[in-house]
């Protein structure tokens, strides 16, 4: 992409529409009632009757990043072994980088910072294999998500103003992605062999050579720790929104909230407006069965803060290490 293009992109588009999305979302809380004892109810949450159930969001994270951190060292196994510790600080810094950038593209730059000069490059598509059993998860369970809430639904309804219709072609459409997701995912080698043959790819072998090494044991730990991070994710949006009192069960929450990830994993959005991409379409799922936008918006903005911000502070402090420790 050209510098410039970039540049316009990061400073001057992203921030835009952040700014937009979050001034709609505040016109929108503006307009809802009860706003002031919303708001009461949200301060009382870490010292409050139900408490525990925020501590356990809080300690979940911490869950949820150490399955990823579980799944790199894992990865990295046959390449260059690391330990688990060595592994949540790679996956830390990986966070922090991807903050502003597309589809968190930087999360692989971060995720290599650990490792010998050598396997960096090498390790990107050590990477991209992780990410690649989390998104055939991700959607996988939307799929599921979007049966139910179809089922929900008259033949005439809409969702996030898109009628059944095509909700149906989306469902299609991405369940013959999935298919050939797991279908690669478990024939990596099959990549290697088309790459060899382009003539001018074929120097490039020698950086995802690696690939050759999973067997289809290793594979499936992959998506299995990938499942259970999923898992996590979902019932700490469960937990909030028991919180905030929306009016919800948790089995309803739970395929709203894949589908929330199902339509996050396929729409690119840079971090900086990645919360209020992720709050509009929250809102447009959730009050399908729930008028509470206030507790709506709140469960989804605490996920993202807890989820992205606090581990990126984390990463932020340790690539600050790796520069002093450098420089001196």
């Amino acid at each position: 992409m050209n510098k410039s293009i970039k540049i316009l992109i990061n400073w001057i588009i992203a921030p835009l529409l952040a700014a937009w999305l979050f001034y709609s979302l505040y016109k929108q809380l503006q307009s809802q009632p009860k706003l002031h004892e919303s708001i009461a109810l949200i301060k009382t949450i870490p010292f409050g009757q139900n408490a525990w159930k925020f501590w356990l969001v809080i300690l979940l994270t911490f869950v949820n990043w150490g399955y990823e951190a579980r799944k790199w060292q894992i990865l990295l196994k046959p390449l260059q072994p690391v330990s688990f510790f060595k592994a949540i600080k790679s996956v830390l810094c990986g966070v922090t980088l991807s903050l502003n950038m597309p589809y968190r593209i930087g999360e692989y730059g971060g995720r290599i910072l650990f490792l010998k000069e050598g396997n960096k490059i090498k390790a990107v598509s050590l990477s991209i294999v992780g990410s690649i059993a989390q998104l055939i998860v991700t959607l996988l369970m939307g799929c599921g998500g979007l049966v139910y809430i179809l089922s929900q639904l008259n033949a005439d309804g809409f969702i996030m103003g898109i009628s059944v219709f095509w909700i149906k072609i989306f469902l299609y459409f991405s369940v013959m992605i999935v298919i050939v997701l797991i279908l690669f995912f478990f024939k990596l080698s099959w990549i290697i062999r088309m790459i060899e043959k382009i003539p001018y790819a074929k120097k490039y072998v020698k950086y995802i050579s690696v690939l050759d090494n999973f067997k289809v044991k290793i594979l499936l730990r992959l998506l299995t720790l990938s499942f259970c991070r999923y898992v996590v994710f979902i019932l700490q949006y469960i937990l909030m929104l028991q919180l905030l009192e929306v009016e919800i069960n948790w089995w309803q929450s739970f395929w709203i909230v894949t589908v929330l990830f199902w339509v996050l994993a396929i729409i690119p959005s840079f971090a900086i407006a990645d919360l209020g991409i992720r709050v509009k379409f929250a809102i447009a799922l959730f009050t399908l069965f729930s008028s509470n936008v206030i507790g709506i918006i709140g469960t989804t903005c605490g996920i993202g803060f807890i989820n992205l911000f606090i581990p990126a502070i984390l990463g932020s402090l340790l690539i600050l290490g790796i520069k002093i420790f450098k420089e001196t």
